[in-house]
């Protein structure tokens, strides 16, 4: 028995929800996997916070229209396709479907899609080299933390500057003092 328009209809609207959070989609072509096999994906992607969606083509092709920011994913909607759908961690998950990938030996890496740009497998492997956010939250605070260290010693050191600076106003004066009196004595 198939399904009923009503059916289809939340199943569509199903993918729009998960889409919305979602930073990174990736394609996998899943043909040769068994029941258990998809299982062991979807439980090394969860801890990544991905979701490992098995849905049809047409379907995904019904969510994803409209949307610029999917639209790209159509081209890679052919064959059986699982649908990786990245939240948070993009090398997390990455990482993880690359080693089930070693594991299995049955998978494909079709493409993917990320913020409106259809990424190849080249692609993909070099969204993962990007830091992480924390990694880049980690390099901003340590680059604030060191400029203001860098000012707070500036800062520190003009009064010391300044107070040596005062203090060689009376001995230049001193020395220019006795300098125009040895001209004296010599035009004398």
């Amino acid at each position: 028995m198939g399904r009923t328009l009503e059916n289809k209809q939340v199943v569509v609207e199903e993918l729009k929800e998960l889409l919305k959070d979602v930073q990174l989609a990736l394609v996998v072509d899943y043909q040769g996997l068994s029941v258990a096999e998809i299982s062991e994906l979807r439980n090394r992607m969860r801890p990544t916070g991905t979701v490992c969606k098995v849905t049809k083509n047409t379907f995904m092709g019904v969510a994803i229209k409209g949307d610029v920011t999917w639209e790209p994913m159509e081209g890679l909607l052919k064959g059986s396709n699982a649908f990786l759908l990245v939240k948070d961690d993009l090398k997390g998950a990455v990482k993880a479907y690359q080693d089930f990938q070693k594991a299995t030996k049955k998978t494909e890496l079709r493409g993917g899609v990320m913020q409106g740009m259809a990424l190849d497998e080249a692609g993909v492997k070099a969204v993962i080299e990007l830091p992480s956010k924390e990694e880049l939250m980690a390099r901003l605070a340590g680059a604030l933390k060191a400029n203001t260290t860098k000012l707070a010693v500036g800062i520190n050191a003009v009064p010391t500057k300044l107070a040596v600076g005062i203090n060689e106003v009376p001995g230049k004066l001193a020395r220019a003092i006795k300098a125009v009196e040895e001209q004296k004595k010599e035009a004398a």
